[in-house]
């Protein structure tokens, strides 16, 4: 399912998904958080709780801690993000115009908040040197299932290189997930093909992906689309990095070295 949006979001928290609400297949809360310069936004929300800065420059306030983080770019910079436990107040404080992206999850594991600079984020570049580079793209990886191991929840990024594709092959999990997609510039549009549907996507869309349904994207020639991803943990199945599995079909795309055409021919 796609969720469209085609204004700017308004100022003040969009919900998008909703744990125990609309959409809560998901099983997560995800929405859109956008603040004026000079703002203040406080939550005492009880869940777990990240807020990813999409773009603009922020305080957070916790505790007796503060950090401050910027970010022109999401496609050329990587993510500033604050995770923290259920319970836990905080104040976001907007130094100019911001937009960040929220992800909330039932939680009662404790574990220490942390704030995420850029160089904090794990960043690959997957499907280098294969397929004649057909699917590369810039994979960040926030946090998952192992490098967060008392979270409910994982958060990366993916910025899907101009005419290319990503997650791919189609693969699928036991897990929903939710993308939340930029396109540079804005008047660019991708695919997002779940199961053997292909949905157009645009700027500020949302694709919701059900248990069980494989899913890859492609962006449109010209266009660097990127995307936050957002999986849920599910109580005796936590998302890891290993844990897709591809339409067998492909898989024989995942081979080293593989030859396709024209380098592969018809003998």
């Amino acid at each position: 399912m796609i969720v469209t949006q085609k204004e700017q979001y308004p100022f003040g928290y969009t919900a998008i998904t909703e744990q125990n609400g609309k959409h809560a297949e998901m099983l997560l809360d995800f929405g859109i958080l956008r603040l004026e310069k000079g703002q203040a936004w406080e939550s005492k929300k009880s869940k777990e709780r990240a807020w990813l800065l999409i773009k603009g420059e922020v305080v957070f306030h916790w505790e007796n801690q503060e950090a401050t983080g910027s970010r022109f770019s999401c496609f050329d910079e990587n993510p500033i993000v604050l995770h923290v436990p259920e319970g836990l107040p905080v104040i976001i404080t907007a130094v100019e115009e911001s937009e960040l992206a929220v992800e909330m999850v039932n939680n009662n594991n404790t574990f220490e908040p942390k704030f995420y600079k850029g160089d904090d984020t794990r960043c690959d570049i997957f499907g280098k040197g294969t397929l004649n580079e057909a699917s590369i793209r810039t994979v960040r990886t926030v946090f998952d299932g192992e490098s967060a191991p008392k979270s409910n929840m994982v958060l990366g990024e993916v910025i899907n290189h101009p005419g290319k594709w990503s997650s791919f092959p189609p693969h699928d999990h036991p897990q929903p997930e939710i993308y939340h997609y930029r396109l540079f510039p804005e008047q660019g549009f991708g695919i997002s093909l779940l199961g053997e549907e292909p949905h157009i996507v645009k700027n500020r869309y949302t694709s919701l992906i059900r248990q069980d349904i494989t899913h890859s994207q492609a962006a449109s020639p010209g266009y660097a689309m990127y995307y936050i991803w957002m999986i849920p943990h599910l109580p005796e199945d936590r998302w890891l990095p290993t844990t897709r599995y591809y339409v067998k079909d492909h898989e024989w795309l995942l081979g080293k070295d593989v030859a396709i055409w024209p380098e592969r021919n018809f003998k």
